[in-house]
C-alpha cells in the first residue's frame, strides 16, 4: 500500500488565510507561500481528538471498577491516605 505525502496546515500572515501543503519530512521547512502570492507564511500544529472505545483486546468493561479499589480517587480509592 502507498501512501501519500504528509500534509501541513499554513497559514498567511499577511492575508490570515489557511491553506494546506503537501511534502516530504525533508522538505517540512521549505517555504510556502500563499496561494495570494504573500510569503509570509507559518505552519501551524495539528490537533486531533481521540474518542470511543478501544476495540479488540480487551473484555474489561468501561462501565466496570478496577479490581481492588472503590473507583475513586488516582490510585483506585483508599491508598492515598
Amino acid at each position: 500500500m502507498m501512501m501519500g505525502m504528509p500534509r501541513y496546515d499554513v497559514r498567511c500572515r499577511s492575508c490570515g488565510d489557511t491553506f494546506e501543503v503537501s511534502r516530504s519530512m525533508a522538505n517540512i521547512d521549505d517555504p510556502a507561500p500563499c496561494p495570494n502570492g504573500h510569503t509570509d507564511t507559518v505552519r501551524l500544529l495539528r490537533t486531533v481528538a481521540v474518542t470511543g472505545v478501544a476495540s479488540g483486546g480487551s473484555s474489561r468493561s468501561s462501565a466496570a471498577p478496577a479490581a481492588g479499589g472503590d473507583g475513586g480517587g488516582c490510585c483506585g480509592g483508599g491508598c492515598c491516605g
